[in-house]
């Protein structure tokens, strides 16, 4: 059964080396399926020649968004099966989920779309505003005055968190945590233990997103009040830090991915 796996290996991603965990990740993976390496912008071309599939470590979509877009349309005219699926409803379908989270209640970065809004932020000194179709960062901005065209950015206030942590899922099955101690070093991590309360709220949302299959980071900050905020669910193509972990809990991640994908190809 072989296997597309949808990577870009010379994306210059800040703090990580993309191509070094998608190289572990495929030399682990062939010794169970049979595996060829794309670029994202390949993927439509090549795809109907494989049984599935699989996008890893891809790059910000905003990239290629055609090419992206070409390729989902395309696969699910087709019925191509893709792993991570992509029925999920978090940052696969845009930053869309942010603001319904908001809404819902749940314990996420309160967020708007229109500056308009603002009244239904908490009150902070500076807020952070984003292209909502951006990604990695690319045009935050920090200001006591939002702008910008209501429904094409996201609004949140600037939260003076003590630490990013990030939860690592396979389908519904936690496998790690790592977080970066220094704000200001958001790829500098180290492992987290996490506590009970620390995984309940990680799960809330990767129940939210419905996946069946799929490799999801729950990304969150702890508040100043000592809670955690969702800061993103990235269940497209999230960056795994695998070589920040032990050997072992590395090889339970492979081992955990192995049969998720086996049960996904059914």
């Amino acid at each position: 059964m072989p296997l597309l796996y949808v990577t870009d290996l010379a994306y210059p991603a800040r703090g990580r080396r993309y191509c070094d965990e998608d190289i572990f990740l495929t030399s682990r993976l062939r010794e169970h399926f049979e595996l060829a390496l794309c670029h994202p912008a390949d993927a439509r071309a090549l795809m109907p020649a494989f049984d599935a599939v699989i996008v890893r470590n891809s790059g910000p979509v905003l990239h290629y968004q055609e090419s992206y877009d070409a390729f989902r349309a395309a696969a699910l005219a087709a019925g191509t099966r893709v792993y991570n699926p992509l029925t999920g409803r978090a940052d696969m379908a845009g930053k869309q989920y942010l603001l319904d989270l908001t809404a819902a209640g749940l314990p996420v970065i309160p967020t708007i779309d229109d500056p308009a809004r603002l009244a239904e932020l908490p009150q902070v000194p500076q807020y952070a505003v984003k292209p909502k179709q951006g990604a990695d960062s690319i045009g935050l901005t920090f200001t006591a005055t939002p702008d910008g065209p209501a429904g094409e950015v996201l609004i949140q206030p600037r939260i003076d968190f003590a630490y990013e942590v990030s939860f690592y899922f396979v389908d519904d099955a936690f496998q790690y945590a790592l977080h970066a101690p220094d704000p200001a070093r958001r790829w500098e991590l180290s492992p987290y233990e996490p506590t009970a309360a620390d995984l309940a709220f990680a799960r809330t949302f990767v129940e939210w997103n419905t996946l069946d299959h799929g490799i999801q980071r729950v990304d969150a900050c702890r508040a100043p009040s000592g809670e955690l905020l969702l800061v993103e669910l990235e269940d497209l193509n999230p960056y795994l830090s695998l070589d920040l972990l032990p050997a072992g809990v590395r090889d339970g991640f492979v081992d955990a991915f192995v049969a998720s994908l086996r049960s996904f190809l059914g």
